[in-house]
């Protein structure tokens, strides 16, 4: 194994339409599963948004609140989707239908269109087909996102650590 396959760390990128719900919840709780066990040096987890509306601002407060009450800090700041992603990134995973038709149109090449995944496609406890925007619903659809977020973090880490970078 060469020094370059030996380091190669898992890229990851969350996107939901302004990264300030579903996917800097999804990075914080990926990261959570990734540092509880010490993979840190193996993984880069990140998130994004496909509009700039809201680049440069932290978390929805509500969304930190609740994350808060189930044990994860939103630190990240929104940013669009960038082209380099494309590069930059091993797997790029999409919140809803809307989320991963655009991602795969602005995807520059057959092998990055390869990479963009559905979020609900590593649940193992929810039998759903999107993570749903809890923007403009209230405290419970807030609660719904993180325990659908925590289910298919938990089937993508653990389908990593089975098969790490053959099948995404």
């Amino acid at each position: 194994m060469t020094k370059e396959n030996k380091q190669k760390k898992t890229s990851i990128l969350f996107v939901c339409l302004g990264n300030i719900c579903r996917s800097p919840m999804a990075e914080a709780i990926m990261q959570k599963l990734v540092n509880e066990a010490g993979q840190q040096a193996h993984y880069h987890i990140d998130s994004a948004g496909l509009i700039s509306y809201h680049e440069g601002e932290g978390a929805d407060p509500r969304m930190k609140s609740h994350a808060f009450r189930h044990g994860y800090r939103l630190t990240h700041i929104s940013r669009p989707v960038r082209p380099s992603d494309f590069d930059d990134f091993d797997l790029i995973i999409g919140m809803d239908d809307s989320n991963y038709d655009k991602l795969r149109r602005l995807a520059p090449t057959l092998e990055a269109e390869a990479k963009v995944r559905h979020m609900t496609d590593f649940c193992t406890l929810h039998v759903i087909d999107h993570v749903p925007d809890p923007y403009y619903g209230g405290a419970q659809g807030f609660e719904n996102v993180i325990e659908i977020l925590e289910d298919a973090c938990a089937g993508l880490f653990n389908s990593l650590q089975l098969s790490p970078q053959s099948q995404y």
